[in-house]
């Protein structure tokens, strides 16, 4: 696998494990974070975070992209 890819699975698959695999660990009432449950605060971040992500693995794919066609 190409490490342009590696690195574009790994943005991708960082969303995913803190929205699914670690809910369990950060599921509590307290505290509150700007008035919201943390679990819920949790969340609201990683909704915004996941496009970040996603950009950087955009990034990296399309600069791989972009130097295999400077070499042709």
């Amino acid at each position: 696998m190409r490490p342009a890819m590696k690195r574009a699975l790994i943005c991708a698959t960082v969303p995913f494990l803190a929205l699914v695999a670690a809910l369990p660990f950060v599921n509590r009432l307290r505290p509150i974070v700007f008035g919201l449950p943390f679990v819920l605060f949790w969340i609201l971040a990683w909704v915004g975070l996941t496009p970040v992500f996603l950009f950087l693995a955009d990034r990296f794919l399309r600069k791989e992209r972009d130097d295999k066609d400077g070499e042709r």
